[in-house]
């Protein structure tokens, strides 16, 4: 909700309105224009009209007044002129009319009562003051008397009377004791109004000698003490003892017991009485009563209601004060008197009168000469006041006469006026129970038109509201105002506009293009003037975002926003308020610039919270409103009641439910004979519930808890209830859950589980356990045992059923009949072994197996199944023997058969089937051997490409690792590849079986080519390998004519498989699998990570890298890679933080890696000093580079002039044979010193260059950075590795490999 207000400039500044009479001018009380124009006087201040004054003070009697010129003070006294001249006691003020009384010489102030009236007089007319009646305060002592005790006997009423002497003003009473501690007061002893202290009844603890009245004067700040007043009341027991003591055994007489009383009023007296009083006093009604028990007043008024809001309960309800009366509150009030045994009442008849009070009082006038005007003197009061006239303080009857004036009741008309009309008139309106005086000036002036408002003052107001733009004025006759927007405008009109009586010009809904420079002009017969002001019009404030409803858990955090917009001229404030007070001084009040914050939110912070916004012209407000929500607070008072043997009701009072309803009560019950200190759910019931009927058992010490339950948890535990121990009984029920399993071929366990402690339902507990055996003839066998879970039969035959039953007992007796189980008694290993073993062999890897049952009698125990134990013997392909591993299937029930999957193909089995029961596996069949046929190979064991040439490549394997069979060949498919990866044709060569290396020739130089190789066996083809290779590149530049163009190769590689390959393929478009990003690897220190990854795609991608912490909802945060480079570090994580990233390519839809998951280290104890930034390391690396820099000159110098240098010889010394350089004849690469080596490059070189794959090592390598890089990161996020040319874009299927190394890539390698 927001509320708006608009505080116009306008408003803000004084307006001065017209008098609503006929052509009357009011006076601006405008000080510089007072000093200049005559007034009559006016009173401004003056004593009250009832004075009463201190005795031990000066008296001082006041009256001031204004008016020009300046008025001069004289003094009436008891209606005739008091000479303050002659009195030396009394001085006047200066400048002032004021009265100074001296009694401090010894003068009675008692001399200077009386009644004084003050008269301020100029040439223009004479104002007079009130009638002030003078009074001295008195503060008489207590007039001296005896008081006798008062004996009373206990239950009858007592009044003790104050009486205090009659002072002025009218003292306060009170009762207190010797020890000045007032006397408790109550429904039954309490003070009247007159001051008088009223026992209804008495009791025995009302006996004491110091009831002392005390009356307390204001005026003179003395206390009176009455003397102290003793009361004893006798009890009817010790009034008894006196009597018998004083009076012969054959009087028969005794004081009657105390004996209850109906009502009886003591104030007031009889049934009815009269009370007058004034409109708009207090009205005080007292009703004061006796009787026993203490009777209790009740107040009604007859024939309506008491007044809301002004009526009150005083003295225990003995008391009605109705406040602030009028004549509507006249009537009939009753107080009703009652106790048991009856009531009384009174009826009090309230008349209220009023003194005289103003319907309109007189206002002056300032006139025109030759206006009209009017005095009007309006007044009420009961009875009705009359109305009478002065002029200058003299009955209008007798005063000097006037023409034009004329009187009329209540109203004085006055018609064309002259200045020496010019008068001071009084109102005076009176009835019995006071009066009213007014004065008010008829000012006849003549000047000239004058405006008050300053020159450019200006106007701020906010768009859409109203303007008020001011032209107070003054001159006499009233001028007539204009206004004028502009320098050069036209005069206003119009209904977009309203002029002001008082001169104001209102535009009712100002706008922006209102704001501008307005002309206000006025004029009148004596002359005209004019005055030129500013107004702007400002953007209104507004709360653009408001703070809305919060429903917050305690302890939690709350906030409220608050955003605003507004003129940017203008300044806000913004004030936040809860339920309409400042907010409360703490802390946990967060107060930001647009928005509130509580901290740890308590219940205390529950409320409506307002953001208030001001400017200098505006407020505007909104306000939401905070419910801080917790768990119920536990019940309260829980009680037991309707006990019963098997019954019990619960009920409860629910505790606060925190602003959150309570949805269910769960009640929970503590067995503290069983189980003390546990407590057991029990049931539970809606929240609207507050009572429950329970259940019980038999010999249950019961305590209950009940917990409240809403939306935001469980309470804490009520109190616990009284406990309460129910009667025992025979058991309910039996031992649940009973088993007969023998544990032993020769025994019969039986089992069960045992009642609760509450289910014993009485001492004593025990268990009958009984058994035979079934479908045989027999008794049953019976034997009772502790309160205990089991019991071992012995000597039973092995695994033949019983019949079984637990029974319940206590000392009360047994439970029901329980029911019948069956057990066995316990198994024996089988005897018998399955029979009729088949195999069947599927395929080269599943073999089915059949077995015949064996006789159940034999299996000795419960049938669980067949296992099968089968394991491998050879393999058929390779001779070998290999160590024997058993492998088991189990097959659950009385089967058959079963499968054997997963055999490996062309290999020598063999087999054997147990049956297995509860205790174990029986005898195994004789074992059985298969075998399984031939299957498809595995793929070779790796393909290597070696010695590229310009035409040529050398082709290397190894054979399978499973041949699954006898292997009748080899198949290579291959194909080119060029710059935009498309496929040339496939060519396809059959190798025999026993060849493990092959030469292709007649390739075109510096091409791609892709190969695809498997083995064969009879069944078919295995799963291939794939590996790529390029030619070299002929350096000359010069295309050499390929041989046997169009013939096939120069050679036949074999008879057998003769190859077909054109120099020229035709290239067929496929659609590649790129772009790509794959092998995201991480690697994480405290707070950064080396990301890098490999890319295979278009060149010059644009990478960038999105992280985010692993699990979270937020949205990933967005780092762009300089560069096509393939690694990224990323800085600034949190230690000890689980973080996803993945990589992506700017400009490729939706083209990204998969997410990659990290961690960061643990944030160190102490930071570690990082070397890299201490001085002392900054400068050795310095001068270590200064000197490798002079080296390399060194170095350069000699190989310039011919000459070798050690680490030259040593390079020749120690050549590496993989880094060969390039033979000068043919730009070849030199051969291996052995060929049949096969060393991998050293650590540093880009790839292997005998192009090994091997199935079981990853294919994966790291995208090319630039112009190729392999290698790893340092900590810092730096690249450690070597630079090589630049690799060639890779097919879009098979395995990846990098393009043979080049001389230059060698010396890159190597340096």
């Amino acid at each position: 909700m927001m509320k708006r207000k608009s505080i116009s400039a306008s408003k803000a500044s004084v307006v001065f309105f017209l008098c609503q009479m006929i052509s009357a001018l009011d006076v601006p009380l405008d000080s510089k224009l007072l000093e200049e124009l005559s007034q009559p006087p006016t009173i401004t201040q003056q004593s009250p009209k009832d004075y009463i004054v201190d005795p031990r003070e000066n008296i001082v009697i006041q009256c001031e007044a204004k008016g020009k010129p300046p008025p001069s003070f004289s003094w009436t006294r008891n209606g005739t002129h008091f000479d303050i001249d002659k009195d030396a006691q009394v001085t006047m003020k200066p400048n002032s009319g004021t009265l100074v009384v001296n009694i401090m010489n010894g003068v009675k102030a008692e001399a200077y009562e009386g009644v004084y009236q003050c008269t301020a007089r100029n040439e223009r007319g004479a104002a007079i003051s009130n009638n002030i009646v003078i009074r001295p305060s008195r503060s008489p002592l207590w007039t001296k008397e005896k008081l006798e005790p008062n004996h009373v006997r206990e239950g009858d009423s007592l009044v003790l009377h104050c009486r205090p002497p009659v002072g002025l003003p009218p003292p306060i009473i009170f009762w207190m004791d010797n020890a000045f501690q007032r006397l408790p007061q109550s429904e039954r002893v309490s003070q009247g109004l007159n001051g008088d202290l009223y026992f209804s009844n008495v009791q025995p603890e009302d006996t004491r000698e110091d009831y002392i009245c005390y009356a307390r004067f204001n005026h003179t700040q003395t206390i009176q003490q009455k003397q102290p007043i003793s009361v004893k009341v006798f009890s009817m027991d010790s009034l008894n003892d006196t009597i018998a003591a004083n009076l012969s055994d054959t009087d028969i007489y005794g004081a009657k017991p105390v004996t209850e009383r109906p009502p009886v009023l003591l104030t007031p007296t009889g049934s009815t009485s009269n009370k007058v009083e004034l409109r708009g006093n207090v009205l005080l009604l007292e009703c004061i009563a006796a009787g026993l028990p203490t009777p209790v007043i009740r107040w009604i008024k007859e024939g309506g209601e008491l007044p809301a809001n002004r009526t009150f309960f005083e003295n225990f309800k003995k008391t009605l004060k109705i406040i602030d009366v009028s004549e509507a509150d006249s009537g009939n009030y009753k107080c009703i008197a009652r106790n048991i045994l009856g009531s009384i009442h009174h009826v009090i008849s309230v008349t209220v009168k009023a003194a005289p009070y103003w319907i309109t009082a007189p206002r002056n006038l300032v006139l025109s000469p030759g206006e009209d005007g009017t005095l009007i003197c309006r007044a009420n009061g009961n009875p009705k006041p009359s109305i009478s006239w002065l002029t200058n303080g003299v009955p209008i009857a007798i005063a000097p006469e006037d023409p034009s004036r004329k009187v009329d009741g209540d109203t004085i008309i006055f018609s064309a006026v002259q200045e020496r009309s010019s008068a001071v008139y009084q109102c005076n309106a009176s009835n019995e129970y006071g009066y009213l005086l007014a004065n008010a000036f008829v000012n006849v002036l003549a000047e000239p038109p004058r405006i008050l408002t300053p020159a450019n003052k200006l106007y701020q107001v906010i768009a859409d509201s109203p303007a008020l733009i001011d032209c107070a004025y003054f001159g006499s006759p009233k001028p007539e105002i204009e206004w004028f927007k502009g320098v050069k405008g036209s005069i206003l009109r119009g209904s977009e506009y309203v002029f002001h009586d008082n001169g104001t010009l209102e535009i009712p809904v100002a706008q922006k293009d209102s704001t501008g420079t307005y002309t206000c002009v006025a004029r009148n017969k004596l002359g005209k003037t004019q005055n030129e002001v500013q107004l702007e019009v400002k953007d209104p404030t507004m709360i653009i975002k408001q703070p809305e409803y919060k429903v917050i858990q305690r302890s939690a955090q709350a906030s409220f926003e608050c955003v605003i917009k507004h003129d940017p001229t203008l300044i806000p404030t913004v004030r936040w308020l809860k339920d309409n007070d400042e907010l409360p001084d703490d802390e946990r009040f967060l107060v930001g610039k647009d928005n509130l914050t509580i901290m740890n939110v308590t219940d205390k912070d529950d409320g409506t919270y307002t953001c208030i916004v001001n400017t200098t012209l505006d407020s505007v407000s909104a306000s939401a409103v905070l419910t801080v929500v917790a768990r119920p607070n536990p019940p309260l008072d829980l009680e037991l009641t309707g006990q019963l043997e098997r019954s019990i009701e619960l009920s409860w009072v629910p505790g606060e439910e925190n602003n959150s309803p309570i949805t269910n009560f769960v009640i929970e019950y503590e067995d503290g004979l069983h189980e003390p200190g546990v407590w057991h759910y029990q049931t539970e019931v809606p929240g609207s519930q507050t009572t429950v009927q329970l259940k019980l058992s038999p010999y249950v010490n019961y305590s209950f808890r009940v917990i409240a339950v809403n939306e935001i948890g469980r309470s804490q535990p009520s109190e616990p209830s009284e406990q309460y121990l129910t009667k025992s009984a025979n058991p309910d029920e039996n031992p649940s859950n009973v088993q007969g399993i023998g544990s032993e071929p020769d025994n019969l366990v039986i089992t069960w589980e045992s009642l609760k402690g509450f289910q014993s339902n009485g001492p004593g507990l025990q268990y009958k356990v009984s058994w035979r055996q079934k479908d045989v003839d027999d008794e049953w066998t019976s034997v009772v045992v502790a309160n205990v879970s089991k019991y071992i039969v012995s000597g039973t035959p092995t695994f033949v059923p019983y019949e079984i039953k637990v029974q319940a007992l206590n000392d009360l007796g047994y439970a029901p009949e329980p029911s019948e189980v069956i057990g066995h008694s316990g198994e024996d290993l089988p005897m018998v072994a399955p029979g009729n073993v088949q195999v069947h062999v599927i395929n080269s890897t599943l073999a089915k197996v059949h077995w015949d049952p064996v006789p159940l009698k034999s299996v000795r125990g419960h049938l669980q199944g067949y296992k099968i134990y089968y394991w491998k013997i050879q393999s058929l392909s390779r001779r070998i023997k290999r160590h024997v591993e058993k492998k088991i299937l189990t097959f659950r029930g009385n089967k058959t058969f079963g499968m054997l999957p997963g055999l490996e193909p062309y290999s020598s089995y063999k087999l054997n089937v147990r049956v297995v029961n509860g205790k174990g596996e029986g005898p195994a069949s004789p074992d059985k051997v298969f075998k399984t046929p031939e299957g498809v190979p595995s793929s070779p064991s790796f393909l290597k490409i070696t010695n590229p040439t310009l035409d040529s490549l050398t082709l290397e394997w190894g054979s399978p690792t499973h041949p699954n069979g006898v292997l009748t060949s080899y198949i290579l498919k291959f194909q080119p590849i060029n710059n935009t990866h498309e496929l040339g044709p496939l060519v396809e060569i059959r190798i025999p079986a026993n060849e493990s290396s092959l030469i292709l020739k007649n390739l075109n130089y510096s091409t791609r080519y892709k190969f695809y190789f498997n083995a064969q066996t009879s069944v078919g083809s295995g799963s291939q390998i794939t590996e790529e290779a390029v030619t070299i590149m002929d350096e000359a530049g010069i295309l050499r004519p390929a041989v046997g163009a169009g013939k096939g190769y120069s050679e036949t590689l074999f008879a057998t498989s003769p190859v077909m390959h054109t120099v020229r393929p035709t290239f067929y478009k496929v659609q590649p699998l790129y772009p790509r990003i794959r092998n995201v690897t991480t690697a994480a220190a405290e707070t950064y990570a080396n990301i890098s990854w490999e890319y295979e795609g278009p060149d010059h991608a644009n990478f960038y890298v999105e992280y985010g912490v692993a699990g979270s909802k937020e949205d990933w945060k967005k780092e762009i890679v300089n560069g096509s480079r393939s690694f990224f570090v990323l800085k600034g994580l949190t230690p000890g933080t689980a973080y996803k990233v993945r990589v992506g390519a700017e400009g490729l839809s939706g083209f990204r890696s998969s997410e990659d998951l990290f961690e960061t280290g643990p944030a160190m104890a102490s930071r570690q000093v990082d070397i890299a930034t201490q001085g002392w390391f900054i400068g050795l690396m310095c001068a270590v580079a200064l000197l490798i820099l002079i080296l390399l000159i060194v170095c350069f110098i000699r190989r310039n002039k011919g000459g070798k240098y050690p680490v030259k010889e040593k390079e020749d010394a120690h050549a590496d044979p993989e880094i060969q350089p390039m033979k000068e004849d043919d730009g070849t690469f030199g051969e291996y010193s052995d060929a049949e080596d096969h060393k991998p490059l050293k650590k540093g070189s880009r790839t292997p260059s005998d192009r090994t794959v091997k199935k079981e090592d990853s294919d994966d390598s790291l995208v090319d950075y630039g112009e190729g890089v392999n290698g790893q990161f340092n900590e810092d996020g730096s690249f450690i590795g070597q630079y090589s040319g630049k690799k060639e874009k890779e097919p879009a299927e098979g395995n990846e490999s990098s393009e043979a190394p080049s001389p230059v890539n060698a010396m890159n390698s190597f340096v």
